[in-house]
């Protein structure tokens, strides 16, 4: 036989498959690491373009949504798994490859795909957005990756327990080590509990609906949702939680404003806030920092009940234009002003009530949005702080004598929460005082609160966001 002849003919190039799961889904991937953008932001128009093209359905809405989700809540754990299997240092593998990888161990390692599918589909992936050459290189990862579970590869990539149980904690539940070693500080106790605080930050949250006062109720979206279709909220009576797969935008009070998608712990902090004890009037309310609305909304249902009216302030116009669409409607009268709540445009002592919801790191909130934990740096706080004590003195001024006011943070960071409040109480450069409001009986049937007088609410023990909340009365 000819050497000729015992040579394999030459196969015929393939075109690679386009896979829109998948090509939407590192489309969002590298939006968030080229832009900065948020998911939460990202992915909606990406699947409703999708739909649109009738390139999706339900199914494959709901894994892609995994897949961009999931990637980037286990993208610590993923990246050490990766450099385990790569000939380089992880900070030279380009981001749109390391992308793919990513996308590909999760699901070889975070989903039921079987395995064979999982390679084949990200390399049919690298071959569409990266070019052949560079497939074959996510081929060899992928199937590196393919030889353990993701147990197996944990024991293999974090040190032991025993020696560093911060970095131990974030290779195994993919969190920075400084916001394990802030959580464990703010959450205190031992390894069970920061462990299924971490792995709680790690679960997809449920979608969470607020029916307003005086214009829907939570009887009303469960009927309109059906049996199976939603649950009572756990803690507050305004809250409905919705069956995995809903769609909060199908419901004709979410459409008309009468209902809204806000976190129970957002709605706990509006309600507490409200129903705080009150010596003299109860007339005007005020959200120092209403964007995006949700609260505002709810405070501005609130208040209408007992005929009091809601001024709503937030800096920045775009999201006060969230505000005014969030307060369309509303059944009594409100204000809207775009205002700087460190430079009231009101008179000291103007409020009954005064919430001040601050900008924060969100650390309370990295179930929604996982990406936040890579981008935030322990630096970043010392921005936060000056801001965070300016509006809390600020509303203190804001509210009068017998009033109060409601500090809230998206945050369980010492920084953020008890730190901030004790320095403004304990500060002597103003006129103002003001004592502590236990907050626990105003969230009734809530378990584990602590010891007061304020709060702090915990993914794993409430199923909420991190909420912190401090009530304050002015005393002078």
């Amino acid at each position: 036989m000819s050497q000729q002849s015992r040579r394999r003919p030459s196969q015929p190039y393939r075109p690679p498959k386009k896979d829109p799961v998948r090509i939407l889904a590192f489309d969002a991937l590298r939006a968030v690491d080229e832009r900065d953008a948020y998911a939460n932001l990202v992915l909606p128009p990406l699947l409703r373009r999708a739909r649109e093209q009738g390139d999706f359905d339900g199914r494959d809405a709901a894994l892609a949504t995994e897949l961009v989700y999931g990637t980037l809540r286990r993208q610590g754990t993923y990246d050490a798994i990766i450099a385990e299997c790569v000939d380089r240092p992880l900070r030279e593998v380009d981001p749109p490859v390391l992308d793919v990888l990513s996308l590909g161990a999760h699901q070889l390692l975070g989903t039921r795909i079987p395995t064979h599918a999982a390679v084949s589909a990200s390399v049919e992936l690298a071959r569409v957005v990266l070019g052949d050459g560079r497939a074959k290189f996510v081929n060899a990862v992928l199937r590196r990756i393919s030889q353990h579970d993701l147990t197996g590869w944990t024991d293999r990539v974090a040190p032991p327990y025993d020696e560093d149980p911060e970095d131990h904690l974030a290779v195994v539940h993919s969190h920075p080590r400084w916001v394990v070693s802030a959580l464990w500080d703010a959450l205190g106790g031992g390894r069970a509990g920061i462990e299924d605080l971490l792995e709680a930050d790690n679960e997809r949250p449920e979608v969470t609906l607020v029916a307003r006062p005086g214009r829907s109720s939570a009887d009303e979206l469960l009927e309109l949702l059906g049996e199976g279709g939603g649950l009572p909220g756990r803690w507050s009576p305004y809250a409905v939680r919705l069956a995995e797969g809903g769609e909060p935008g199908a419901l004709e009070p979410v459409r008309e404003g009468r209902a809204g998608v806000q976190d129970e712990g957002s709605q706990l902090v509006a309600v507490a806030l409200a129903g705080a004890p009150l010596d003299g009037p109860d007339e005007r309310w005020l959200d120092g920092c209403a964007g995006p609305g949700g609260k505002a909304a709810l405070l501005g249902a609130l208040a209408a009940e007992r005929g009091a009216v809601l001024v709503a302030a937030e800096k920045q116009p775009h999201r006060a234009r969230l505000v005014e669409r969030a307060l369309a409607g509303n059944p009594g009268p409100y204000q809207l002003v775009i205002a700087d709540g460190t430079r009231p445009a009101w008179r000291p002592g103007a409020f009954d009530r005064v919430l001040v919801d601050v900008p924060c790191s969100g650390l309370g909130a990295l179930r929604r949005r996982p990406e936040a934990r890579w981008r935030r740096r322990p630096e970043d706080l010392d921005g936060f702080a000056p801001l965070q004590r300016a509006l809390l003195r600020e509303a203190l001024e804001s509210v009068r004598v017998g009033g109060v006011v409601g500090y809230a943070t998206c945050s369980p960071h010492l920084a953020e929460t008890r730190a901030v409040v004790d320095d403004v109480l304990e500060s002597r450069g103003g006129s103002v005082r003001a004592e502590w409001i236990d907050a626990r009986p105003l969230m009734p049937g809530v378990p584990a609160l602590g010891d007061g007088p304020d709060v702090q609410l915990w993914p794993h023990l409430h199923g909420t966001d991190a909420m912190y909340l401090a009530l304050l009365r002015r005393t002078a």
